[in-house]
C-alpha cells in the first residue's frame, strides 16, 4: 500500500536479529559409539565387553566409517592433508602414484640386495613404509610461549598424540613442497617417506631440532604449573 502511495521513497525494515540455536543430537546420553573395525570387534570379545553392550543402543556409523580390509586411517588422513581446494580425487591420485614409486624403489633395492638376510629386511609395502615414516617424525615434545612477569618464554610441553601425528604428516609434505618444483609430488613424497622410514632426511632433523630446543629451555618448564 505504501509502495503505492510513495514509489520513490526507500522503505527501511529491520532485520531479524540472528538468534544462535543449539542444536542438540538426535542420540540421547544411552548411545554409544558404533563399532564397525574387526579388530575392535575381536578386543571386546576376548575382554568380555562386548556382551555388556550387545543390548545397548548403537549410534548410525558415519558416511567414512568402514571395516574394509583396504582401509586405511593414516593413509586416509595423508590423502586429506594432500588435497588442495576440495580435489580430493587428484590428492588420492597422487598419494597412489607416491605408492607405486615407492615399490619401485624398493624392488630395486630388493633386487640389488645380495644375500637372502637383506632382502627379509626390504619392505615391499608402501603403506607400512607411510606408517613408519610417520611414526619415526612424530615429535615427544612441542615449545608453547608462556608469559611470566612481562616475558614470554618457550616452555616444553609434551605433545597429545593427535598433534603429533598431525605435524610428523605436515612436516613430510612440507618437505616434498620444499623441493624442485621440476620433480612431480609423487617422486618427491616417495623420497620423503623412504628416507623418514630410514630415520635420516629433513623431517627427522626438524624433530631432532625441536627435541634440541625443548632439551634447551628445560629451565623453564616449571612455568607451565605456574
Amino acid at each position: 500500500m505504501l509502495r503505492r502511495i510513495l514509489p520513490n521513497v526507500q522503505l527501511r525494515i529491520p532485520l531479524a536479529c540472528h538468534i544462535p540455536r543449539v542444536t542438540m543430537s538426535q542420540y540421547g546420553p544411552q548411545f554409544v559409539e558404533p563399532v564397525f573395525k574387526k579388530e575392535t570387534i575381536n578386543a571386546l570379545k576376548e575382554s568380555g565387553e562386548i556382551e555388556r553392550v550387545a543390548h545397548v543402543p548403537i549410534k548410525a556409523a558415519r558416511n567414512n566409517d568402514t571395516c574394509s580390509v583396504f582401509h586405511d586411517d593414516l593413509v586416509s588422513k595423508f590423502t586429506n592433508y594432500v588435497m588442495k581446494q576440495g580435489q580430493k580425487r587428484l590428492a588420492r591420485d597422487l598419494v597412489e602414484k607416491g605408492f607405486e614409486n615407492i615399490k619401485r624403489l624398493q624392488l630395486e633395492r630388493y633386487h640389488l640386495a645380495e644375500s637372502d638376510e637383506e632382502r627379509a629386511k626390504i619392505e615391499l609395502n608402501p603403506r607400512v613404509m607411510l606408517q613408519k615414516a610417520v611414526e619415526n617424525s612424530r615429535p615427544l615434545l612441542q615449545l608453547t610461549p608462556i608469559k611470566r612477569g612481562g616475558v614470554r618464554y618457550q616452555v616444553p610441553v609434551p605433545i597429545t598424540e593427535k598433534r603429533s601425528y598431525f605435524l610428523a604428516m605436515k612436516w613430510l609434505l612440507e618437505a616434498c613442497r620444499e623441493k624442485e618444483r621440476t620433480v612431480h609430488f609423487p617422486e618427491k613424497m616417495a623420497w620423503e617417506v623412504l628416507d623418514a622410514a630410514a630415520n635420516q632426511g629433513k623431517v627427522i632433523k626438524r624433530k631432532q631440532e625441536l627435541h634440541r630446543q625443548c632439551e634447551a629451555n628445560r629451565a623453564y618448564a616449571h612455568y607451565r604449573w605456574s
